[in-house]
């Protein structure tokens, strides 16, 4: 086994744990996590926000709850999909290394939301396995086409 084999498992991993953690959070916890995401959004990117009554303030992030944890799902099953690649790029097979990805991190998308069901306050959704299913496809995408950058940079075959 290679070395940069062995680095994305390891960062698999840690990713897996990463997310099992968040999974792990109550309901309660979640919330409070994902509305001061949304208070940041604000600061960041909405003009005079500070300025704001807090309870203004408040209802624009409640308003963007939603919005920011469908796009956490989909990003940090991204990021694992892409780290899948990683661990399985330079296979023999490339379709199957992209193919292999997918369906660990779906199935891993899968087990965490049955996790959630032993959570307070938290349920198992399966449109969030789908979200997540098209976030580790988006991320084994994109790491493919670096893959096929870095193929190109030191001018062998293509790597998906």
């Amino acid at each position: 086994m290679n070395k940069r084999k062995i680095i994305f498992m390891i960062l698999t991993v840690c990713w897996m744990i990463g997310i099992f953690t968040f999974s792990s959070r109550t309901a309660e916890l979640s919330s409070q996590d994902s509305n001061h995401v949304g208070i940041v959004i604000g600061e960041m990117f909405v003009p005079d926000f500070e300025n704001w009554s807090k309870a203004k303030q408040q209802a624009f992030a409640e308003k963007v709850d939603h919005p920011i944890r469908k796009t956490a799902h989909a990003a940090e099953y991204a990021v694992l999909g892409a780290m899948l690649m990683g661990v399985f790029a330079g296979e023999q097979s490339k379709r199957w290394s992209v193919l292999k990805s997918w369906i660990l991190g779906t199935g891993y998308a899968a087990t965490d939301e049955f996790h959630q069901l032993f959570v307070a306050g938290r349920s198992g959704q399966m449109s969030d396995v789908m979200l997540d299913s098209f976030g580790v496809f988006a991320g084994v995408l994109i790491a493919c086409f670096f893959l096929v950058l870095q193929s190109k940079y030191r001018k062998g075959e293509n790597s998906c």
